[in-house]
């Protein structure tokens, strides 16, 4: 028994939702910084503020990818998480750009990442639940080409409204300027009726279906070694969560003695070390609850993290480093622009708020190159490799974000964002395709979900201690940040050549 192949048109429609998903997600990602800026953040404060966005997506997925395993209703299991989501963040993407002071638009950046999120999660599990195996390069690099064309025309919104219809980019201090306002409001409406899309034209197995797909996939594999069968032990577990406890107040200890030297500083640095602490603790619990026989949805979300296949572990390094450079570059590009480039600091000017409008441009550039060439990668792939492909897309990225540091006009920052969109293509759908081959269907959605923690990890990591890297190493120079994610993103191509696959990528001819 085997998966149906589907239409080109029916990949088309359960993956036309991410459109609008990635329009409201790039108005987020190019537009945040500013609208911080604007109501008054501090440079090497931003980082903490974004925070809001990695957090709510570490503890989200995972549960919404757990929960969207086990829910089946009249509109399947993946879908009812599309449509909710999709309602929040349309309701979050409304109120972002009026809020009043800068904690209601922190506030608010939570709500709307928690909402996309709420979306996004289940999208990649219903790749792998909807196409057989040599179509879900084609799923993937279908939603690769959707968020590249949301993003581009999201991120290049308030440049249009500006440039095109005339609508003023700037405003009086403290207050987010009418372009930004109305492309926000236009991502909520595009949100929704994207995803209501992809919720109405789309359908989904059932839960028996896929159990016997399962079944038959494990006959003609005999071989395939089952996740249950490497099981990690509550000794193991015990000794993981000591580990990371210890590491942990060990970390708080030094960041306590950081303070004290700075004047409190760098409290966004607890973050990180309570962090720690904390999933040391919780991997301690649940080892004590497994012994008792304890089985419910916490402890399996907790162990299942260290039952990880052994390419998720490989790539979850790969994708560590990929969007710690992505998260880099999404706070610190307007502040680099405008003060490094366009030596513009004052939020009201119109040199300010036209060199912020560029960086909606170069967003836009790097998510049109995404979308021009996701269909080019696979091909790349077939006749190479994936591992091979993924890290010289990795190293094209890790090149354009360094250069923006020489540059000096508006063409080179656009020329910059031509790597930055290569790799960008690369991330949001090798990887995945990838993964998807070595998951159990009945946990595709929650490996999806844990896999994303190697999303929203990084950015946690990046958020908590880039400020301190700026104001201790680099003068409060934000060009700095994005050399360290051009770096880190090079790295990220080097670990991709240790990823244990012999496949390669495959595409339905």
């Amino acid at each position: 028994m085997e998966k149906r192949k589907l239409s080109f048109w029916e990949i088309w429609n359960m993956s036309f939702g991410f459109l609008g998903i990635q329009f409201g997600f790039a108005l987020q990602n190019a537009n945040t910084s500013r609208i911080f800026e604007t109501l008054g953040a501090e440079t090497d404060k931003l980082a903490v503020y974004w925070l809001a966005a990695p957090i709510t997506g570490f503890v989200v997925q995972p549960i919404i990818g757990y929960l969207s395993d086990r829910t089946w209703t009249r509109l399947g299991r993946r879908r009812p998480y599309f449509l909710i989501g999709a309602i929040l963040a349309s309701i979050a993407l409304l109120m972002m750009p009026n809020s009043p002071t800068l904690w209601m638009a922190v506030g608010t950046l939570w709500i709307m990442d928690s909402s996309i999120n709420i979306s996004m999660e289940p999208f990649r599990a219903f790749v792998g639940d909807n196409l057989p195996d040599n179509q879900r390069t084609l799923g993937f690099a279908m939603q690769s080409f959707f968020i590249g064309i949301g993003a581009v025309v999201g991120s290049a919104l308030p440049w249009v409204f500006t440039n095109v219809i005339g609508i003023s980019n700037t405003a009086p201090e403290g207050v987010i300027p009418p372009s930004v306002k109305w492309s926000f409001y236009i991502g909520g409406f595009v949100f929704f009726l994207a995803v209501l899309w992809t919720v109405l034209k789309s359908k989904e197995y059932t839960p028996e279906e896929l159990e016997a797909f399962e079944k038959a996939k494990q006959d003609r594999y005999p071989n395939r070694i089952k996740p249950q069968q490497t099981g990690v032990s509550e000794r193991k577990q015990l000794v993981f969560g000591s580990i990371f406890a210890i590491i942990g107040i060990l970390a708080t200890f030094y960041v306590h003695d950081v303070n004290v030297k700075t004047a409190n500083q760098h409290k966004e640095l607890y973050i990180l070390a309570i962090g720690l602490l904390v999933v040391g603790l919780l991997f301690m619990l649940v080892s004590q609850l497994r012994k008792r026989q304890v089985k419910n949805g916490f402890t399996t979300i907790i162990t299942d993290l260290l039952n990880m296949p052994k390419t998720m572990k490989q790539l979850s390094w790969v994708q560590f480093f990929s969007w710690f450079a992505l998260f880099s570059m999404w706070i610190y590009t307007t502040k680099t622009v405008t003060g490094h480039v366009f030596n513009a600091e004052d939020t009201t000017s119109k040199l300010y708020n036209d060199a912020a409008d560029w960086v909606t441009v170069m967003f836009a550039v790097y998510n049109g190159v995404a979308a021009a060439v996701a269909f080019l990668l696979p091909v790349l792939a077939k006749r190479t490799s994936n591992k091979f492909t993924h890290m010289l897309s990795l190293f094209f990225g890790g090149i354009g974000l360094i250069s923006i540091y020489f540059l000096s006009d508006k063409v080179g920052l656009l020329l910059s964002m031509v790597g930055v969109g290569i790799a960008w293509a690369s991330i949001l759908s090798i990887p995945y395709a990838m993964l998807s081959g070595a998951l159990p269907s009945n946990k595709m959605g929650y490996y999806m979900g844990v896999f994303n923690f190697f999303v929203v990890l990084p950015q946690i990591v990046a958020g908590t201690i880039l400020g301190f890297l700026l104001q201790t190493f680099f003068n409060n120079e934000p060009v700095y940040a994005l050399i360290v994610g051009g770096l880190s993103m090079i790295f990220a191509g080097i670990l991709t050549l240790r990823v244990t696959t012999s496949r390669k990528i495959e595409i339905d001819e």
